[in-house]
C-alpha cells in the first residue's frame, strides 16, 4: 500500500507528520512525500522543512493520498499542477484525506463537492462556499474521503483509518506504541470550549489576514 503525502511551500507540518506518524505503521505500507520538485519543502514556520523524495508525475496512482494544510493552502488551491495530480491521484486512490484546510485544496480539486467534510474552524465558511456540506466534527468520512479538522486531528483521522484498514487491534497496537494518550493542560482546543475572548481574537486576526491577501 502506498501513502502519497503531499508537499507544499507553508505547510503545517504536524498536518503531515502527525498522520504520518500513524498511517506509515501500517503492514507493508510505503510513505512517500510528494512536491512540484524533489527536496525539502518549509514548513509554515520555516524553521523546519520536510524532504520530497519524489515529484507528483513520479506517483500517479498513491492507495493513499494525504493532504495537509496550512498558510500555503491558498497558493496551493490555484496551483493547476498540484490540482491536476490530486484529480488524477484520487481517480484510483482507495481513499483520498486530508487534515486541516488540506479540505479546501481537495475542494478546489473539485472532489468535495456535495460531500461532507471538515477543516480548521476559522475556515469552515470557505470550505462550504466550495460545495461542500462543511461540519465542524474532527474527523469525517464520506465514502472514500476522510478529511480530519486542525492540525492535531490528523492524529484521530490516522487512527479512524488505521481501524477502518488494518482492523481494531492493528489501531490499538499503534495507539499504544504511539503512547496516543492525550492530556492536555486546558480544555480551550474547540472555539466551543475555549474562552470567548480567544476565540473572537483569532477569528478578528483571521479576518485581517484575509483583507490584507485580497488588497496585496
Amino acid at each position: 500500500m502506498q501513502i502519497a503525502v503531499l508537499l507544499y511551500d507553508d505547510f503545517t507540518v504536524l498536518d503531515a507528520v502527525g498522520a504520518y506518524e500513524l498511517l506509515g505503521r501500517l503492514p507493508g505500507a510505503e510513505t512517500v512525500f510528494v512536491a512540484k520538485e524533489t527536496g525539502p519543502v518549509r514548513g509554515d514556520q520555516r524553521s523546519l522543512a520536510l524532504v520530497a523524495d519524489k515529484t507528483l508525475a513520479e506517483v500517479p496512482h498513491p492507495d493513499i493520498v494525504l493532504v495537509p494544510g496550512g498558510p500555503g493552502t491558498w497558493p496551493a488551491m490555484a496551483d493547476e499542477e498540484i490540482l491536476a495530480w490530486l484529480r488524477e491521484a484520487d481517480a484510483t486512490s482507495t481513499w483520498t484525506t486530508s487534515v486541516c484546510t488540506g479540505s479546501l485544496v481537495l475542494a478546489a480539486a473539485g472532489l468535495l463537492k456535495g460531500r461532507r467534510a471538515t477543516c480548521h474552524w476559522l475556515s469552515l465558511e470557505e470550505l462550504a462556499a466550495k460545495g461542500t456540506e462543511a461540519t465542524g466534527e474532527r474527523v469525517v468520512f464520506d465514502g472514500k474521503y476522510v478529511t480530519a479538522a486542525g492540525v492535531s486531528s490528523g492524529i484521530d483521522m490516522a487512527l479512524h483509518l488505521l481501524g477502518r484498514i488494518a482492523g481494531d487491534r492493528t489501531a490499538q497496537i499503534v495507539q499504544l506504541l504511539t503512547e496516543y494518550d492525550p492530556q492536555p493542560p486546558y480544555d480551550a482546543g474547540s472555539p466551543e470550549k475555549a474562552p470567548a475572548e480567544v476565540v473572537a481574537y483569532w477569528r478578528e486576526l483571521a479576518q485581517q489576514s484575509a483583507e490584507a491577501l485580497q488588497t496585496s
